[in-house]
């Protein structure tokens, strides 16, 4: 078998799946649906308690550096993996991933479009969540203030983008469809699975990510194409991680910490 062809019988592209969402997303979900029963059973209510991101891993700068850069490659090694497994010998090489490299304009038009149609009324979904008890107030970063800081946030957001939606949405709608699964299916089950690696974040960000996920899988449904879903992400979450120290200090009693 080549790493173009698709396994030969359908109980070995199930098992492909399940080793790739066990090293990827799929664990991510056991987590944080392990995490959400965690907080839901504490005294604390959800809308009094805390998830932070993208955290220090150590208190001597070059080394939580070095961690941090080591976690992004860490991250993306499922990603080389599904490269690997839909590389076609052909152009374009990543076609079944949705990427062909031959609109990078207006993919980045059409990503920073959809992060804008995305991006504001997710941010209502989240403090609605926290109104209502459903959602822990979420922290993007908690790293210290070093001339590192922004390049590996930025760098956390793409490494965000390309994870969630390489693996999440091209490589799973190219081999739920090597499987016969429907459309729409198909759909439910990538916006499901995007929900629940979000659990840990509370009730009602899983249904902010499940909603985000069918309009990004419908998209992809439609036009066939991933970067305008990889830079759409990818740019959501640089405004947050970038932009959270100065909305928490701008607006601490809507986007600080709970004492």
């Amino acid at each position: 078998m080549t790493a173009s062809s698709p396994p030969s019988s359908p109980r070995r592209i199930r098992a492909e799946i399940l080793i790739v969402l066990g090293l990827s997303l799929g664990m991510s979900a056991l987590y944080s649906i392990v995490n959400i029963i965690n907080r839901a059973t504490r005294d604390v209510p959800l809308s009094q308690q805390t998830a932070s991101i993208n955290v220090s891993r150590d208190q001597r700068e070059i080394f939580d550096l070095l961690y941090q850069l080591l976690g992004t490659v860490a991250a993306l090694v499922p990603v080389a993996l599904v490269i690997f497994l839909l590389w076609q010998p052909q152009r374009p090489h990543l076609g079944k991933l949705g990427i062909d490299g031959m609109r990078p304009w207006r993919d980045t038009r059409d990503g920073i479009g959809l992060a804008a149609l995305i991006g504001i009324p997710g941010l209502f979904v989240y403090l609605g969540g926290r109104e209502l008890g459903l959602t822990v107030t979420v922290v993007p970063t908690d790293l210290g203030a070093y001339w590192w800081t922004v390049p590996v946030l930025l760098l956390a957001a793409v490494r965000a983008g390309v994870l969630e939606e390489v693996i999440g949405v091209g490589y799973l709608f190219a081999r739920l469809r090597d499987l016969g699964w429907g459309p729409w299916t198909i759909i439910l089950t990538s916006a499901l699975l995007r929900g629940a690696y979000h659990l840990y974040q509370g009730v009602g960000a899983f249904f902010g990510n499940v909603a985000m996920g069918i309009i990004f899988g419908w998209l992809y449904q439609r036009y066939g194409r991933l970067m305008p879903l990889v830079i759409a992400h990818s740019v959501l979450d640089a405004v947050i991680f970038v932009g959270y120290p100065w909305a928490a200090t701008a607006f601490p009693g809507v986007f600080g910490v709970p004492e």
